[in-house]
Parts: C-alpha cells; sequence; structure tokens
C-alpha cells in the first residue's frame, strides 16, 4: 500500500508540473504577437508524452480508491475524486486544447483567427491546471488519510 499511495503521488506531481508552468506563463504568452508566439509555442515539442503519467495517475488512483474501499472509505472517495478530476481535466483538453493543436498542426501552421484558437489553448490549459491542482490534494487527503 505504501508504494501505491507513492506512486499516487508521484505521478500527480508529474503531471502538475507542466499544467502549473502552463497557468504561469499564460500572463507573459496571452499577449505576443503572431511571431514571438508561434517561435515560443515551439518549445512544447514532444510535451505529448506527458499522456503517459496522466493515464498513470489515473490508473493508480484508481487502484487507490479500490484497495482502500473497505478499510479507509474516506480515502478512497479522495482518490475516486482524484482519477475523477483527472478524467475531467482529459475531457478539458479533448474538447479545447486538441482542437487547437489540430487547427495549427501542433503550432506550426499559423491560421486565419489564431488569436481565437490562441485563447482557446491558453485558457483550456489554465482550467486543467486548477483541476490538476484539485486531483493533487484530493490524492494527497487520501494518502495522508489519518
Amino acid at each position: 500500500m505504501i508504494a501505491l499511495r507513492l506512486l499516487s503521488l508521484v505521478l500527480m506531481a508529474i503531471i502538475l508540473a507542466p499544467s502549473g508552468a502552463h497557468l504561469f506563463e499564460l500572463p507573459a504568452k496571452i499577449g505576443l504577437d503572431r511571431g514571438a508566439y508561434f517561435t515560443v509555442q515551439g518549445i512544447y515539442s514532444g510535451w505529448a508524452l506527458f499522456g503517459i503519467p496522466i493515464i498513470g495517475a489515473i490508473i493508480a488512483n484508481g487502484a487507490l480508491a479500490v484497495a482502500e474501499r473497505r478499510r479507509h472509505p474516506w480515502a478512497a472517495r479522495w482518490a475516486a475524486a482524484s482519477a475523477l478530476l483527472i478524467l475531467a481535466s482529459l475531457a478539458v483538453f479533448f474538447g479545447w486544447i486538441f482542437p487547437a493543436n489540430q487547427e495549427t498542426m501542433n503550432w506550426t501552421r499559423q491560421p486565419e483567427g489564431w488569436e481565437a484558437l490562441r485563447r482557446q489553448w491558453e485558457w483550456g490549459h489554465a482550467a486543467n491546471a486548477l483541476i490538476l491542482f484539485g486531483a493533487f490534494l484530493a490524492t494527497a487527503v487520501a494518502v495522508v488519510r489519518r
């Protein structure tokens, strides 16, 4: 159980890091001109690999919820809440962020109306940062349940 609790927390920390980065860089990026914005967006090449720990965090928190359901139902509910919040972040990703990535070919194509796509992408990531922070807190409560 200690390993599962630790794994859940570690995976949450890993997925929270890039989300927090997106949130905190939003004020500096949202007003950039077209050329500067598309240049800066190039730093995210390869970030799709963060999908792996996201799936891992859902599985780990789900497993923690199942493992704790009889002995510590309160902890199980918090772990389940975390898994559900991570799933909600995926809904935000596929509803707001992914379509902007597709339209811009991962920010390598500069279509007309790119400003609206930028807002959609930036605010989607901001929403995800808050959702994932809530998931991290839920995992932390599940782990330190006593």
